[in-house]
């Protein structure tokens, strides 16, 4: 029963739900105000996801109705489980296990694997192109900030969360050192990515694609997807706060609003990149300052 209620409650889906939401509603508030709008009221998240449920889905005549409802609860599930597995540990609910950071990057990737299923079976063939689009950026990122993941438990001699953050307490954030600035910079890039935000929405693209790969999602399909993408919109800058911060409550409440900051300040200065440029971005830039990140780490800088 305590671990139903920490995965469904606090601090699982519930918590993380609403908290997510409140996130994309402070994130168009503020994109609102930069584009001298007044933007929406705080409960409009809530009642997006609401209306969604109540709709109608529709199943495309090529997909597989059971795998195409089911992909979008598959991610969801996945995401809940992330932050459960972060914050028991950052609340000090529990110790973790050997491993769970990594456990947790590539649970928070489910999401984006159950979309590429749900476009690559509807039919469409603007989808066709957002899935090729999406399956290029997963790749592009997840280098660099497997890069990232390995220098900061290197330091921690440990793969756990627990151990990461017990290791900053006692010799500091590792945001406080160069290697630590550096692969926060190319965290923070990847995260935008896999959060599929400007200046890398090339799945969707409105633009060019019409949504893209969300193209033929409908009803409550749609509001799986869209909560599973604003409960990472928590999910991710916690991830990030255990890695670089890894100190108390009321620091990380801080460390988490300049990680939202951030990210709202990336997607409202910079237009969409090409998939080529985004691809060279991640596996050149970023990469290299990966492992600069790494090298620097190793020499105590």
């Amino acid at each position: 029963m305590k671990l139903l209620f920490y995965y469904l409650v606090f601090p699982g889906f519930l918590f993380a739900s609403v908290i997510g939401l409140l996130t994309v509603w402070l994130d168009r508030k503020v994109s609102a105000r930069v584009q001298w709008r007044y933007g929406p009221p705080w409960y409009q998240g809530f009642a997006d996801i609401g209306k969604l449920l109540y709709k109608e889905v529709i199943i495309p005549e090529e997909a597989f109705g059971s795998g195409f409802i089911a992909a979008p609860l598959f991610g969801l599930a996945s995401v809940t489980l992330a932050i459960t597995i972060l914050c028991v540990s950052f609340f000090g609910i529990s110790e973790g296990f050997i491993g769970d950071i990594i456990v947790v990057w590539y649970l928070f990737a489910i999401p984006a694997i159950a979309l590429i299923y749900i476009g690559s079976t509807s039919g469409n063939p603007l989808s066709s192109v957002g899935v090729s689009r999406e399956i290029k950026l997963l790749l592009s990122y997840d280098l660099p900030m497997v890069i990232v993941i390995v220098i900061m438990a290197s330091k921690a001699g440990t793969f756990s969360i627990k151990g990461i953050m017990e290791w900053q307490m006692v010799n500091g954030s590792n945001i406080s050192n160069w290697y630590g600035i550096i692969a926060f910079v190319v965290a923070i890039f990847c995260v935008q990515a896999k959060l599929g935000r400007v200046p890398f929405d090339l799945a969707e693209a409105e633009t060019e694609l019409g949504s893209g790969i969300l193209l033929e999602l409908s009803g409550g399909v749609l509001a799986a997807y869209e909560l599973s993408k604003a409960m990472m919109l928590f999910g991710l800058p916690m991830f990030l706060i255990i890695l670089f911060w890894g100190k108390g409550i009321v620091g990380g409440v801080l460390m988490y609003l300049l990680i939202i900051v951030l990210l709202v300040l990336i997607k409202n200065t910079n237009p969409r990149v090409r998939i080529d440029h985004a691809m060279r971005f991640f596996w050149g830039w970023m990469s290299g300052a990966a492992v600069l990140a790494a090298i620097l780490a190793h020499l105590g800088a």
